[in-house]
């Protein structure tokens, strides 16, 4: 069984971003980049699959610049065996990011494809789901809990007041949530190997594929300090009082 798994490299979600003067975007050339979370959680599970003895191959993908392939090495030493980096300039609103995975999957075949449920930058959530209309299959968002029984995805995800659990037949794409392991500290020997290994290219043009955008980003502002400190109270009663008294209740 095959599987395609993505990872997108995004500002390092434990740093604090900057908004160019204009307003115009995020400083983003001189901050430090990272591996999605979401994705690094999909690769893991992929890999646990694979030497469970479910999964033969596992490819990782991403789209970027030729810096995005450091978060395909990162891929690699987690246990991927292919890394292919499809190269564009400028981040895809995720329409574009499930075309060009669409395109992909025709010429790579999967048996079904994990990725994160959604980037630490830009919180979109929306390119699993545009992904599997597109190819007409199944789908399963928010796993935090993946098995395969009798050739079926069992997923499961937080609902709520407890848990779900779905069953979903390949091809279908399933969307990680944090919950669903905690990725392994990769071992330098490991890193050193990623390394050497091989990256696969392809561009935009070759796909042929429209990702045009379709939005326009209007402006960015920091939020506004928290005016004025706050205060301790005593007790229940207090607190209510205080809300009464000023008018919140």
């Amino acid at each position: 069984m095959k599987i395609l798994v993505t990872a997108k490299r995004v500002i390092d979600p434990n740093i604090r971003v900057q908004v160019l003067p204009d307003g115009s975007a995020i400083a983003a050339d001189h901050a430090k980049k990272t591996l999605n979370p979401f994705d690094e959680v999909a690769i893991e599970q992929a890999v646990r699959m694979k030497e469970a003895g479910h999964v033969s191959e596992i490819i990782a993908v991403t789209i970027g610049t030729a810096g995005a392939e450091e978060v395909l090495r990162t891929a690699l030493a987690f246990g991927v065996d292919r890394a292919l980096l499809i190269g564009a300039e400028h981040d895809l609103e995720p329409l574009a990011v499930s075309r060009v995975l669409a395109e992909l999957i025709e010429r790579e075949e999967p048996d079904w494809v994990l990725m994160g449920k959604q980037a630490s930058d830009d919180d979109s959530n929306q390119a699993g789901q545009m992904l599997a209309q597109r190819l007409g299959w199944g789908q399963a968002t928010f796993a935090c809990g993946l098995s395969l029984v009798d050739g079926e995805l069992h997923v499961t995800r937080e609902v709520d007041g407890g848990k779900k659990t779905l069953a979903v037949k390949p091809p279908a794409v399933v969307t990680a949530d944090l919950g669903l392991n905690e990725p392994r500290y990769i071992k330098l020997p490991n890193l050193m190997k990623a390394k050497k290994k091989p990256i696969e290219r392809l561009e935009l043009d070759d796909l042929g594929v429209d990702v045009s955008p379709r939005l326009e980003q209007l402006g960015l502002a920091e939020p506004q300090p928290r005016q004025g400190a706050g205060i301790r109270v005593e007790s229940a009663e207090e607190l209510v009082a205080k809300l009464r008294d000023e008018g919140q209740l």
